[in-house]
């Protein structure tokens, strides 16, 4: 089994972080680290949460193209919300249903106390694979 580290020049650099975006293993599973709303230098750009989803998602689609997929060949889903509510978890699913329509990949959600860095409100990683 072979694993392919990449971090996509579409988004910043995580290295520094301690992480890579992409993982791709014997070419056929893809492994995406948790994406976040994160500007060129891994900030976060907005306060709003349901921005940040958005922001989320978007950032997940531009690790899935560099290595050839999209969001359809997307598994699984592990989403992570700071101070859940029925509020946000709306916006995350209208999201969702935005990519996925009626057939969305298997997810698992959690709320936590905080993430990664300030005002980071979600993250959501993904297992992708290739058909």
């Amino acid at each position: 089994m072979s694993i392919e580290i990449s971090n996509p020049a579409e988004l910043h650099d995580p290295v520094g972080f301690g992480y890579s975006h992409v993982a791709r293993v014997s070419g056929e599973l893809v492994l995406i680290a948790g994406q976040y709303d994160s500007d060129a230098e891994g900030h976060t750009t907005t306060d709003d949460f349901a921005q940040q989803v958005e922001n989320a998602f978007a950032n997940l689609g531009k690790a899935l193209h560099s290595v050839g997929l999209d969001y359809p060949d997307v598994a699984q889903l592990r989403t992570f919300i700071v101070d859940h509510d029925l509020a946000r978890l709306e916006a995350i699913g209208a999201a969702i249903a935005e990519l996925w329509g009626d057939k969305p990949p298997v997810q698992t959600l959690t709320g936590v106390a905080a993430l990664a860095l300030p005002g980071m409100l979600f993250e959501v990683d993904a297992v992708a694979v290739r058909s």
